[in-house]
């Protein structure tokens, strides 16, 4: 058998023409993460923090709270696990190393010849910027892993040791570095190389920049940085700092408004599109079924399964309207009416009770006990809320429904998420909430409240640095909750122990005279250090006996 790790095309069918090339390309696109509960049937990340709880008890999502993840239940359903990661790099490679240099002569006389020939040379780029990509999901899962910049036999593959983290790290700044000049800068204004075909979702200069800055916050975090070097939260400030000087000149910022990040037309409006820096799309009619929709509907309309529930944790997290947090005397928090002149990205994010949620819908949800959406039903909300984040409240999940307009997008970069970074590398690169250095002119407390006043809410005005990093914390909560974010960003914090060892559920119950009652109930999870890297799957263990698996594994 001639037998070979990836399954491409052969060479010479794949270099007759500029499609069958991208084709290629596209292949290798068809790597990149996206989390809309499509592994573990229907789980998201978030249900393995503090952010959701899945409805349905026996769910996969649960193995990484309950004692049953292990080297041999290593959860490669995962979109960013070891295999698929490295499927992209061998294609990543296998490009790079043998479709180089074709000049395509017998298509030269084509009206499009010149353009064909641009984008086929700007393939190089995007290849490299995939590959960087994939070993920063890799190391951020992993720590150091293996480092495969060539083809190489299954043999060789399978004799290599770990790479340290800080040698992944650097390799991905350096590639992000190598290319970031090169690659197209802005697909929409490419003059005399512009195709008849639509270049959205393609990796751009921005997106390089924005890969290099989060690898650099990432490598910075205490999980990577055991010795504290301050020096990697200065360069993860600058290359952010750069990054959104970058999206400044060309046009890009916060959109106006924070619900229409998700709406199902967000790639080609433009007054969204602005603040999406690299994203990627997929149409849930084209998945099978209304994917987001199906898994997260409420349970008591035609077609929910309850899915990824928001927890109490997450619902606290949001201020009041004033800015001041709800444990705050002063913020006007009323336990009776708690949803009240709440933070907006509360409503645009998280259905409560007495919403009419999907909007197509005319009933107000019950998620009270007892309720039409509430226990004991099957599938009902176990933290008494559903989720709107990410869902398109217009489809219809009913057997006679019409609705198909079901495009999402999952937004690996957006520009709030940088200012965001940006806060966190000043705060702690400088020790200051307010400091300020030639170099980087934007003070922590400035950039963490980017966010907030494109939300409307009042500005964070703490000053004491504990203070301060706790506000962070629930900021960054609040407006990248159930974007992947969360799950990772306490690892890398190196805080699980805080977070991630119980979470909060609101349990609603009525009186006669339909008076509700809002009770608080914890739940404990289990968590171990060990945690904060994944397990390497004992199948590659058993393939390669040079890896050495992670610590207590």
């Amino acid at each position: 058998m001639d037998y070979k790790e990836y399954n491409i095309y052969d060479r010479d069918y794949i270099v007759k023409n500029f499609g069958n090339v991208g084709g290629f390309m596209t292949t290798l696109y068809n790597y990149v993460d996206y989390d809309f509960g499509n592994f573990s049937s229907g789980a998201m990340l978030a249900s393995a923090s503090d952010e959701s709880e899945y409805s349905k008890m026996g769910n996969g999502i649960e193995d990484f709270y309950n004692g049953a993840w292990s080297p041999s239940n290593a959860k490669e359903d995962l979109p960013s696990a070891w295999v698929k990661m490295y499927q992209g790099i061998a294609t990543a490679n296998e490009f790079l190393d043998k479709f180089q240099g074709e000049t395509f002569d017998e298509l030269k006389y084509n009206p499009d010849y010149r353009a064909q020939m641009h984008r086929y040379e700007n393939y190089r780029y995007e290849a490299r910027f995939m590959r960087a990509y994939f070993y920063f999901n890799l190391v951020k899962t992993y720590g150091g892993v293996p480092l495969i910049d060539c083809v190489m036999s299954p043999n060789e593959v399978n004799s290599l040791a770990r790479a340290s983290s800080d040698s992944i790290f650097a390799f991905i700044i350096g590639e992000c570095d190598a290319i970031q000049d090169s690659i197209v800068a802005d697909y929409s204004d490419l003059g005399e190389y512009a195709l008849d075909t639509e270049e959205t979702g393609r990796a751009d200069r921005l997106a390089v920049m924005a890969l290099k800055a989060r690898a650099a916050l990432y490598w910075a975090s205490p999980l990577f940085n055991p010795s504290g070097d301050n020096g990697r939260y200065h360069a993860a400030a600058l290359y952010t700092k750069q990054l959104l000087d970058a999206c400044e000149e060309r046009g890009k910022g916060l959109t106006a408004n924070y619900r229409d990040l998700w709406n199902s037309r967000s790639y080609n409006t433009q007054a969204i599109v602005k603040e999406i820096i690299f994203g990627r799309r997929y149409s849930s009619s084209s998945a099978g079924d209304h994917l987001v929709e199906g898994y997260n509907y409420p349970a008591g309309i035609e077609g929910g399964a309850g899915g990824n529930c928001p927890t109490q944790t997450l619902v606290d997290a949001y201020d009041m309207i004033n800015g001041k947090p709800i444990g705050d005397p002063a913020s006007g928090y009323d336990p009776a009416n708690p949803y009240a002149n709440r933070d907006p990205r509360l409503a645009a994010t998280v259905a409560t009770n007495g919403d009419v949620w999907p909007s197509y819908q005319s009933k107000a949800l019950q998620t009270y006990y007892g309720g039409a959406n509430g226990e004991p039903l099957e599938g009902a909300t176990p933290t008494g809320y559903y989720l709107k984040k990410l869902c398109n409240g217009s489809i219809s999940l009913a057997s006679n429904s019409t609705m198909k307009d079901a495009t999402h997008t999952w937004l690996t970069f957006r520009v709030g998420e940088f200012w965001l970074n940006y806060a966190e590398a000043m705060f702690r690169y400088t020790g200051s909430v307010s400091a300020t250095t030639p170099d980087l002119p934007v003070s922590a407390l400035e950039a963490v409240n980017m966010t907030r006043r494109r939300a409307g809410v009042g500005d964070i005005t703490d000053t004491d640095p504990g203070a301060f990093w706790e506000r962070y914390k629930n900021e960054r909560m609040v407006e990248l909750a159930f974007e992947g974010h969360r799950f990772w960003d306490v690892r890398r914090w190196k805080e699980a122990d805080k977070h991630f060892t119980s979470i909060t559920e609101m349990k609603l119950t009525t009186a006669a005279d339909g008076t509700v009652t809002y009770a608080r109930n914890k739940v404990n999870r289990q968590w171990d250090d060990k945690m904060y890297l994944f397990p390497i799957p004992q199948t590659e263990i058993l393939k390669n006996p040079n890896l050495k698996q992670n610590p207590n594994w």
